[in-house]
């Protein structure tokens, strides 16, 4: 289950928010999207889960946490 993870200070490691989902269920990848030419964070990305249950577990428990002093955004991304 593919999520979109929203709403994350600038700073935040790809490693940081595998290792925040981990606790929710098996990660199959994080991507932090970046700017193209500053090459900053654009403070939002994907969260890969292995299973449905554990992308859903995630949604609730992590939609709205307080992460590094911002309210974190978590929901199912969306296919295009």
């Amino acid at each position: 289950m593919r999520l979109y993870v929203g709403n994350f200070v600038y700073t935040t490691t790809e490693l940081e928010l595998k290792e925040l989902f981990a606790a929710q269920g098996s990660v199959d990848n994080v991507r932090i999207i970046h700017d193209q030419f500053t090459r900053q964070s654009k403070c939002f990305g994907y969260v890969k889960m292995l299973t449905k249950k554990g992308g859903e577990k995630a949604v609730d428990s992590l939609h709205g946490k307080i992460f590094n002093d911002n309210r974190l955004v978590v929901k199912k991304a969306r296919r295009i």
